[in-house]
């Protein structure tokens, strides 16, 4: 029957059960509990019993959702496969609960119900005892929907206030999904083995200078995974650098719902955060002093990276800054192709639509590097750096900055017997002495921790004086570029890479200016045919092997 015949004939005094129509049922919970998963076969079973009771109704197969919220319909694929199904004439009528059930969000109810007359389907909502094929339908949906939504609208406000009354009590909210814990009762408990990495991460960074993009490289080279068996991306190990929990501090009002009736969050400025130590809740993986440290030199990274002289950022991406068109003297731009084999790095003018310059893989440029140093890795350069960590090493002058720290103490220690006197004469309150002399003491014992450093600093000092076979034995390893390319000794090698076209199809010039030796090599590289990408990545897709090319070096 279409929509003007059930009209017609409810109007003049059948009902809606001695119609003969096409069944069908929508059924919903919104958790995935036991209980609630009982409820939903209690639904089932219920709608096939009442459907099939009515002689002049023929049953549909029903539509079901679990565990889906239902402010919006956006995620409820059931939902929206049994509009398309309505506008398929699969159906004549549909059987739901309430409107809740429908939706909470009174423009959705209006707008599907609305949809499915105009396709010739009427909607039954037996608990509202709403039934769309009236003409007062509409006005009673209405006003129905909005109290659902009013519902949803006070239920998000008491859980919101749950959840910052939690929040300040110190509870970890938030997913099970952090690297190197587990949460259990509110509260983070280490996995030793995934801290191990978090604190990989962290010396990497903040003592050997390595950018997250080779740390990233470098865990996957050694089989380091996430959980799910991937490697671990640049952007999850900026956020392990960033989380204040990894040095032991509670951190939770991050983001902020911006509506009840959407699941969009945004991000709160960091001055918004609740952040305080707490190593009950957050057991620390690292030290405060080289969170510190680490996320100091990510700042300073990000400055330069946002600053007017893009070139400036040099430890971002290996060869950034360094690469420049021979032609246009511009710097080139990287991004990523993606073979079958695996994912390329490639450098290529900004100016592509005006410059014939081809693409330059980056495996191409690191072989250069490569036989460019062979020769000097055994000579001069090895020495050269020797003599730069000797001369660091007994640098520094302890006895001088433990005199100067001893002074300080002395000063301190002086306020402190002010401080006594005050109080003995009544001048002060023994409160007011009380606090004033533990921030003097909490100042020497600082002040004294900073001796220590330089007592061990300069003892390491010594060892290192005495240790120059290893030294040397580390910047072998590292010049080789055995375990891959050091952004700072790339940056400490290369001045300037240079990419010029020759009259010879297929062969470049490629001019390297050395910073160790002030000297100019220019190689001839060969560039092979490829089969085409299959598309670009983004520039922060993970790098794949290493494709061949062919070079011969004139020195």
């Amino acid at each position: 029957m279409n929509i003007y015949e059930m009209r017609t004939a409810l109007a003049s005094g059948k009902t809606v059960f001695d119609l003969p129509l096409r069944v069908t049922y929508y059924a919903r919970v919104s958790t995935g509990s036991d209980e609630q998963a009982n409820s939903l076969a209690n639904q089932i079973g219920y709608y096939f019993d009442f459907i099939n009771n009515v002689a002049e109704w023929t049953f549909v197969d029903g539509y079901i959702d679990e565990a889906q919220s239902g402010t919006s319909v956006a995620k409820r694929e059931s939902f929206l496969q049994m509009i398309e199904d309505a506008r398929e004439n699969k159906f004549d009528f549909i059987v739901t609960k309430e409107i809740s059930r429908f939706s909470r969000n009174t423009l959705d109810s209006i707008k599907y119900t609305q949809e499915l007359l105009s396709v010739g389907v009427g909607v039954l909502f037996q608990s509202d005892n709403i039934n769309t094929l009236f003409p007062d339908a509409e006005l009673r949906l209405t006003i129905m929907s909005s109290i659902a939504q009013d519902e949803v609208r006070k239920l998000s406000e008491r859980v919101n206030f749950g959840m910052q009354r939690s929040i300040a009590k110190g509870v970890v909210h938030g997913s099970n999904n952090i690297w190197g814990y587990e949460k259990q009762d509110g509260k983070l408990v280490i996995i030793e083995e995934e801290a191990e990495v978090v604190r990989k991460i962290f010396s990497l960074y903040a003592t050997e200078n390595i950018g997250i993009r080779t740390i990233s490289l470098r865990l996957s080279k050694e089989g380091i995974n996430n959980r799910n068996g991937n490697p671990l991306t640049m952007s999850t190990i900026k956020r392990i650098l960033i989380n204040p929990k990894y040095k032991g501090y509670y951190c939770g009002n991050k983001t902020h719902k911006i509506d009840y009736r959407v699941d969009t969050r945004i991000k709160k400025d960091r001055s918004e955060w609740l952040m305080y130590k707490d190593e009950n809740a957050c057991p620390p993986i690292v030290t405060e002093e080289i969170w510190k440290k680490a996320n100091e030199i990510l700042a300073e990274r990000s400055r330069k990276q946002s600053s007017a002289d893009k070139t400036s950022y040099q430890n971002k991406y290996t060869y950034s800054g360094k690469i420049y068109c021979g032609e246009h003297g511009r710097p080139l731009n990287r991004d990523m192709y993606k073979y079958p084999s695996g994912n390329k790095e490639i450098w290529k003018c900004k100016r592509k639509n005006e410059c014939n310059l081809p693409v330059i893989y980056e495996t191409e440029i690191d072989a250069i590097v490569r036989e460019i140093y062979a020769p000097y890795v055994q000579d001069n350069i090895i020495e050269t750096l020797v003599k730069i960590y000797s001369n660091v090493a007994g640098a520094s002058k302890p006895d001088e900055k433990i005199k100067k720290l001893v002074a300080q103490i002395d000063a301190l220690k002086k306020k402190k017997d002010r401080l006594l006197n005050l109080n003995i004469d009544g001048r002060i309150s023994d409160e007011e002495f009380e606090e004033r002399n533990n921030g003097f003491n909490a100042e020497i014992a600082e002040i004294n921790r900073k001796i220590s450093k330089i007592h061990e600093d300069a003892e390491k000092g010594k060892n290192l004086t005495k240790a120059m076979d290893e030294i040397r034995k580390v910047l072998h390893g590292e010049l080789d570029f055995v375990n891959g390319f050091n952004n700072s000794i790339i940056d400490a090698l290369i001045e300037r890479i240079e990419i010029h076209k020759t009259e010879v199809p297929n062969i470049l010039n490629v001019k390297v200016r050395l910073k160790a030796t002030g000297q100019t090599k220019s190689v001839h590289l060969k560039k092979q045919v490829r089969k085409a990408p299959h598309r670009a990545l983004p520039p922060t897709a993970q790098a794949g092997g290493a494709p061949p090319c062919r070079m011969v070096l004139r020195l």
